[in-house]
């Protein structure tokens, strides 16, 4: 049996909603086990309630990290420390970082040098070297809209929440990924396993269908309309650039 892949999740509380933590324990669940949970923040200060009140139902240990000088974020240099630590004294095989603070972009530079995949959890306003720097990354306001979805038991603003078919094909950065992926993940007969495709992506960029509106990338594939699709063996999915027939 393949070992179970355990992974470390650091939250910068400061840049990040408490809101979002039930949804990024979920996706992280499909990649792995996450037996390290740690929130980091000054948790004297009113504006951390909201994380506060999460850490016992999540099982997450709060680290105190005072701001000794004005202006500093002392939360950083807290987690980066402590990544480093877990690095050389855990067999971890990733790490998750929920923070939109662009200054961890080299921490992750170097999980990735050591092989360990990371996983981003950011809002929208996270800067790009971050979001492309991470082996994949999530928007958080997505997994909220989920979670708020599933609270209230209405999966219309859940549908609401998905690109059409005409938005997915505006999105030249989407489009150039996919038909890239495709044609470099080709068979000799011109068609392309959706699980190569997916392999190819997750190696070259952070995507995330999530950040769609989507949980599969094979429901971009057929909702995009952008290639044929051929179901072999009932459940092995082949895709061919829809311009190349």
């Amino acid at each position: 049996m393949d070992k179970e892949k355990r992974i470390a999740l650091l939250i910068d509380c400061d840049n990040v909603s408490y809101k979002s933590i039930d949804g990024v324990l979920n996706e992280l669940a499909n990649y792995g086990v996450v037996n390290i949970r740690r929130a980091y923040g000054d948790w004297k200060r009113p504006n951390l309630q909201g994380w506060e009140e999460q850490l016992h139902p999540f099982a997450i240990t709060p680290v105190q990290q005072f701001a000794y000088t004005s202006g500093k974020n002392a939360t950083d240099s807290a987690m980066i420390i402590d990544a480093m630590d877990l690095l050389y004294s855990h067999d971890l095989d990733g790490f998750a970082l929920m923070t939109s603070d662009s200054d961890f972009t080299p921490l992750v530079m170097r999980f990735l040098s050591s092989g360990l995949k990371v996983y981003g959890f950011g809002e929208e306003k996270t800067p790009s070297p971050f979001i492309n720097a991470c082996s994949q990354f999530i928007f958080i306001e997505k997994l909220i809209e989920v979670e708020s979805a599933k609270e209230d038991k209405e999966t219309s603003q859940a549908e609401k929440n998905k690109l059409s078919r005409s938005e997915l094909g505006r999105d030249a950065g989407l489009v150039r990924l996919l038909r890239t992926a495709v044609e470099q993940t080709m068979e000799d007969d011109g068609w392309s396993h959706l699980g190569q495709v997916g392999k190819y992506i997750s190696n070259n960029s952070s995507f995330s269908p999530v950040n769609y509106g989507y949980k599969k990338l094979g429901e971009i594939v057929k909702v995009s309309e952008l290639f044929e699709v051929d179901m072999r063996n009932t459940s092995s999915m082949y895709i061919k650039d829809a311009r190349k027939k």
